[in-house]
């Protein structure tokens, strides 16, 4: 049995994914309703298959083989410190995008930090739950040690998802978060109506970002390349089914953000500090970081990156 700590949009989804064909999965989750209704608010029309079991306590996932931690980056670490101490026996494998705001960490080695004595993985890369909750075809990585990628990949597959396996953490780790931060900026421009050839160069310039920043840390280029690193950031960047994308829409229009959990404000205040502390220049990010913590305009954004000095690609 797969366990699941986290039942919004993504672990609930997931949830319906692997529990086809009838093998159980445990989805728990803080909201009663769920456990009630059986749907959840967040996959409108989406009801739970009989092998979705709903515990009441987070312990009960500890009776699971797997668990998959579909939490916000932001709450995973106070979540495993909490809740944690009869999981960390477990494969765990984070399923959140972004970096830690206290410790400048991906949530692979937050988990690690936390204690955990099995294999530590993340399930990254271009997906809408919604996409993945009604069935159709959905490519991921699975990034984990390579001792333990190929069993850790068939138990998580099924029809509907095909997972592709890595073993370079932190390349993965870095496309899932970074892509949100771009995905932001280029909502921006739409929403400013600064047209689809502004966002074709901000986006491209960014993952130009994403590269310098990621293999400074030590991920693979070849990983950036792939469906956590690429792949995320097409998605994320042309579509409002994209939290992030949606938020930095509403910016550039001068309305107010959806009330949602977007994972690239934070992410973006992180990658500032951490490309100040390595010499690496970021400018789209640090824009989306200053934008996002209102020391900036839309206007003054455009213009600081518009205005900044010619040089080679």
């Amino acid at each position: 049995m797969i366990g699941i700590a986290g039942a919004g949009a993504f672990g609930t989804a997931l949830a319906v994914a692997l529990s086809n064909g009838g093998r159980q999965v445990a989805l728990w989750g803080r909201d009663a309703r769920l456990r009630a209704d059986r749907q959840s608010a967040r996959l409108p029309g989406i009801a739970l298959p009989e092998a979705v079991l709903l515990p009441e306590n987070v312990s009960d996932l500890a009776k699971t083989s797997i668990i998959l931690l579909a939490l916000p980056m932001q709450k995973l670490r106070d979540f495993l410190a909490r809740d944690g101490a009869s999981l960390l026996g477990h494969d765990l494998i984070a399923c959140c995008k972004g970096i830690d705001l206290a410790t400048l960490q991906g949530p692979a080695e937050v988990v690690a930090e936390a204690g955990a004595r099995a294999a530590v993985g993340v399930l990254t890369g271009p997906s809408f739950a919604t996409d993945i909750a009604r069935g159709l075809p959905t490519a991921l990585t699975l990034a984990c040690a390579a001792d333990r990628g190929e069993a850790l990949q068939a138990a998580l597959s099924v029809p509907s998802l095909r997972l592709y396996r890595t073993d370079d953490l932190v390349g993965a780790e870095l496309g899932g978060a970074l892509k949100n931060v771009i995905a932001i900026a280029a909502g921006v421009v739409i929403g400013a109506g600064l047209g689809d050839s502004a966002r074709a160069a901000l986006v491209t310039r960014g993952y130009a970002e994403m590269l310098r920043l990621a293999l400074t840390l030590g991920a693979r280029a070849e990983t950036l390349a792939g469906l956590s690193g690429l792949g995320d950031l097409i998605l994320t960047c042309t579509s409002p089914q994209s939290r992030n994308f949606a938020h930095g829409m509403a910016l550039g229009a001068g309305k107010p953000v959806p009330q949602a959990t977007v994972e690239g404000v934070a992410t973006a205040r992180a990658v500032a500090r951490l490309a100040a502390a390595r010499g690496i220049e970021m400018p789209v990010a640090s824009m989306v970081a200053r934008l996002t913590g209102e020391e900036i305009n839309v206007a003054e954004a455009v213009r600081e990156l518009m205005s900044r000095p010619l040089k080679q690609e």
